[in-house]
């Protein structure tokens, strides 16, 4: 019979801040009118370790100032043309055909120059029915830029391959050929770059204690994360509010999405604005998605791989997962060893009986260079941990840097793949802010017997080359 973990004890999800005073956040078992006294720790255990998730964009990023509520950005387009849905009435062994581009992955064909093929051109048309292979070459012989149409004739002598009602066909452009003595190209092609932007948002927190409770001394000492500690529980309260603070500045960026026309969000006159594009969001547009589960097979990444040799094709790529989807990873590779299947021997061991075995991988190489690191955000039980709807397994993210156009600074610029862009200007940093207001704690700018700290941001994430990201989504119903 398959052991498993009993449900219960589980791990608990009570959070530990509380906007109020509860008998769950405040230590109560202190009876000092009980002649036994229990023996007490001094310092409170840390069971949970770690818990800030803040590291993803600290890893792949950086960060930039910026002067504007609107940041765009223009991306490269595609160097070469090729339309994969023309049709043409030609019928078999035709030496000419006029054929009509209906390629919906260009939106501009509905411009009387939308169509980059020019007369003079050479190109190749090969039959898109599935387990065709029929090609043919030609030269263009005629353009009608109002229609999106371009003729040609076939250099091949039988003509057109197959009979062109009812299919669609590929073409592209590979050269050019002319006479002797004849005039030049008579058009010419126009760069055409991507045009991208996102919206800063305005992040807050707060935490606030009465001077009452600063004076009130506690019977544990408190400590956290960032190597803050005393005996003081405000303390402890105020630097997790930090720490929880700065985990927001990087779920922000992560998880934040536009607010749609007629939404809530957008008509709402308090809070929300208009949202912004974050990682998730973006690559899902505009990016690529692998969904129904995790790729456990060098199969899956095959087809993964085939698709970055149609995007940029970065060399390098770091994969951001979760637990889950990191074992599928090392099981897959173990699998590769021949010896694996029935044994321990993932990679060269000695046999030493001292040696500890390692389960697992820290990347491979499959055409690409893949690096492969857990994603402590993606694992968080308080957070996307065992979550249902709306699973993110992981996210693929290319290393290195890429070239765009920045607007402030009037060039072209190396950005990596992944920044953020925080308001500033010389009077006034909106990166990390921070304040204190009432009139204890060393504060004197009101009457309120209080401390209050304020912290506040405003920022948002340029997602550069979203096609080159993949996002691992989980199984849906």
């Amino acid at each position: 019979m398959a052991s498993q973990l009993n449900p219960t004890p589980g791990y608990a999800l009570q959070p530990s801040a509380q906007k109020q005073t509860l008998s769950t956040n405040y230590i109560t078992n202190f009876d000092f009118l009980n002649q036994y006294l229990p023996d007490t720790y001094e310092k409170e255990f840390e069971r949970y370790g770690n818990r800030s998730v803040a590291s993803f964009l600290r890893a792949v990023g950086a960060e930039m100032p910026s002067n504007s509520d609107l940041i765009k950005w223009a991306e490269q387009g595609r160097l070469h043309t090729k339309y994969t849905n023309c049709t043409t009435t030609a019928t078999l062994a035709a030496d000419t055909a006029t054929f009509a581009v209906e390629d919906v992955l260009n939106p501009t064909l509905t411009s009387a120059t939308g169509i980059a093929f020019r007369e003079g051109q050479t190109v190749f048309i090969s039959d898109n029915t599935a387990g065709s292979n029929i090609s043919n070459k030609a030269i263009i012989t005629d353009v009608d830029y109002a229609n999106s149409e371009f003729t040609v004739a076939f250099y091949e002598g039988a003509g057109i391959g197959v009979a062109g009602a009812g299919k669609t066909f590929t073409c592209f452009v590979y050269g050019s050929e002319f006479k002797k003595g004849t005039t030049g190209m008579a058009e010419s092609l126009e760069a055409d770059d991507d045009i991208f932007e996102n919206s800063p948002i305005i992040i807050k927190d707060k935490y606030a204690v009465s001077g009452s409770d600063m004076a009130q001394i506690g019977w544990v000492e408190v400590t956290t994360e960032n190597g803050a500690t005393g005996f003081l529980w405000y303390i402890k309260s105020e630097h997790e509010t930090r720490l929880r603070f700065e985990d927001y500045l990087e779920m922000s960026m992560i998880e934040a999405v536009p607010a749609e026309a007629g939404s809530g969000a957008a008509a709402n006159a308090v809070y929300g604005n208009k949202g912004s594009e974050g990682l998730f969001y973006t690559v899902s547009q505009r990016g690529n998605v692998w969904g129904g589960g995790n790729p456990t097979s060098l199969t899956d990444f095959d087809a993964i791989i085939q698709r970055l040799d149609k995007q940029g094709a970065i060399q390098e790529n770091v994969l951001f997962v979760n637990r889950q989807f990191s074992f599928d990873i090392d099981d897959m590779l173990a699998a590769q060893n021949s010896y694996g299947a029935g044994g321990t021997s993932y990679g060269l061991f000695d046999n030493d009986k001292e040696m500890a075995l390692n389960l697992g991988f820290s990347g491979f190489t499959r055409g690409y260079d893949f690096y492969k690191t857990d994603w402590k955000y993606l694992n968080d039980a308080s957070l996307r941990g065992g979550i249902v709807g709306g699973t993110v397994n992981g996210v693929l993210v290319p290393a290195g840097s890429t070239s765009v156009y920045d607007q402030v600074l009037g060039k072209n610029a190396k950005r990596p793949f992944l920044h953020v862009r925080y308001r500033a200007s010389e009077t006034e940093d909106r990166r990390y802010k921070t304040w204190i207001t009432g009139s204890a704690g060393g504060a004197q700018t009101s009457d309120l017997d209080a401390m209050e700290v304020h912290f506040l941001s405003e920022r948002a994430l340029c997602t550069l080359g979203a096609n080159n990201f993949v996002l691992f989504e989980g199984v849906t119903a």
